[in-house]
């Protein structure tokens, strides 16, 4: 749906995007994820068409979206920053959508009242509460039918029971529709759970992209207590990410399968061993630990 080719983006000489690539599956939930700074939502930009790049390749549905009214006809988004007109109501904005997105679906925006029904529809959506007007722009980008919905922090403002009821309806649409969504997020343990692919972003450029399977496959938390006290001399070819020790439970953050480390720790005939699956979030500083980024020296 989504490929991304050395993509470079500068701002008055600062580099925002240096060569990224990236790929978003058709009909997948890929969590785009980086530290502040990292060009999240620079790119985000350039894959709706707002900018366009300096050099590289922006495509979706194998066509240029820059300036291409109807690739982008078939695009929705959310911006992290909500912007409508001064005195629309969210059935204006209703009114002002059916007019450019050809499969606009009045009848799912009737049908659809009662998930958002908090929200007054003939109240100017200025005078909405954030929470409110997060909803009302879930409400009119469903509506659109998109084959991309593209959203950035989508879910801020949001209470919890309407968080859940957003995810839901999205990962429906995703199911029965087959909609590419794109979402970036600093909550990744909310990405864990509706993701299927992750994208990890820092300083302009995609560090890793797998399917949030792979990556969690990749990289194993391993909790130890070997006969003595100390750590024993590991193999210079075991990839050991960070160590810490209480007592004389030694935690091991290790690249490789759960299978594969088990394995080769056990020939230190170890008195207890278990490994761990780590989340999403922890996976974000230890790979980002490589990359001197500031959270490195957290101990989880």
């Amino acid at each position: 749906m989504i490929e991304v080719k050395d993509v470079v983006k500068t701002f008055d000489g600062f580099r925002a995007l240096d060569g990224l690539t990236m790929t978003v599956p058709n009909g997948s939930i890929y969590g785009l994820v980086g530290p502040n700074g990292a060009g999240k939502s620079t790119i985000l930009r350039h894959i709706t068409g707002v900018y366009r790049q300096d050099s590289g390749q922006v495509l979706v549905a194998g066509e240029p979206v820059y300036e291409n009214p109807a690739v982008k006809a078939h695009i929705a988004t959310i911006p992290d920053e909500l912007y409508y007109f001064l005195s629309a109501s969210t059935r204006d904005m209703m009114k002002f959508y059916r007019g450019f997105y050809p499969r606009f679906d009045e009848k799912r925006y009737e049908a659809l009242k009662d998930a958002f029904q908090t929200v007054d529809e003939k109240q100017p959506i200025r005078r909405l509460s954030k929470g409110m007007q997060k909803q009302a722009v879930f409400w009119l980008a469903l509506c659109t039918r998109p084959d991309l919905l593209v959203l950035d922090e989508p879910v801020d403002g949001l209470d919890p029971v309407m968080r859940r009821q957003v995810w839901s309806l999205l990962m429906g649409d995703v199911a029965d529709c087959g909609t590419t969504v794109l979402v970036s997020s600093h909550n990744l343990r909310e990405l864990e759970d509706v993701c299927d692919h992750v994208g990890v972003l820092n300083r302009g450029k995609v560090l890793i992209e797998r399917s949030l399977s792979d990556l969690q496959e990749n990289l194993v938390k391993m909790q130890v207590v070997f006969q003595e006290k100390e750590l024993p001399e590991l193999p210079d070819d075991m990839e050991v990410l960070h160590v810490s020790q209480v007592g004389r439970i030694h935690t091991l953050i290790v690249r490789g399968s759960a299978t594969e480390v088990t394995n080769r720790l056990a020939v230190y005939s170890p008195i207890l061993m278990d490994a761990l699956p780590l989340t999403l979030e922890e996976i974000f500083i230890y790979e980002l630990g490589g990359e001197d980024y500031a959270v490195r020296d957290i101990v989880l």
